[in-house]
């Protein structure tokens, strides 16, 4: 039987912790951020996890 294929989009945004945990970035901080105040981005600089009822779908598209 042939490998199994990570999705290269998912691949490119999400990693795992070593927890089994699904990191990602938060959105919104790549473009216009001139009308965003200073407190917002801050707040989106830190990356966060992704919710409990999302990481059961996205581990599907990164078979480790």
């Amino acid at each position: 039987m042939p490998k199994m294929k990570s999705d290269s989009g998912a691949k490119k945004r999400f990693k795992l912790t070593a927890s089994g945990k699904v990191k990602r970035r938060k959105a919104f901080k790549s473009h216009i951020l001139t009308s965003k105040s200073q407190k917002r981005k801050r707040k989106l600089r830190h990356a966060t996890l992704v919710s409990k009822s999302e990481t059961k779908r996205i581990k599907m598209l990164l078979p480790k």
